[in-house]
């Protein structure tokens, strides 16, 4: 596998480590709101972003409905023909150069899929 594909697999694991180092420095105290006016400024904004991050992917009035069908189908679809040529190159005898290529994007499609759920199990969290 590709040097580059093992850190960019890496990183999320590295960035929680480096997390946890500064929390234990900092006693976790983190950036908390000093005032209950900026706990309801910050709960107001994360659910403006929410709203925001949702609004995305609902059809509006100035794009087609099939428009946003295609756009929205884009990531499965492409997951599907990368991983479909990955198993190609592992059945069929191919360039060392391409069957490389497939390899690293398959890596990083898995990671697309399940790289999420594997951070939050190696953290512990309740939430996987």
């Amino acid at each position: 596998m590709d040097p580059i594909t093992i850190v960019t697999a890496l990183l999320p694991v590295a960035q929680d480590g480096i997390r946890a180092v500064i929390n234990k420095f900092t006693k976790g105290a983190g950036a908390k709101p000093a005032t209950t006016a900026e706990a309801i400024m910050l709960m107001k904004a994360e659910t403006e972003r929410l709203r925001a991050v949702s609004d995305m992917d609902r059809p509006t009035g100035q794009v087609s409905v099939w428009v946003n069908n295609v756009r929205s189908m884009m990531r499965p679809a492409a997951t599907v023909l990368i991983l479909l040529a990955y198993f190609y190159t592992l059945v069929f005898d191919t360039e060392a150069s391409i069957a490389m290529n497939a390899t690293n994007l398959a890596a990083s499609v898995v990671f697309y899929l399940f790289g999420d759920r594997t951070v939050m199990y190696m953290r512990g969290s309740d939430n996987a």
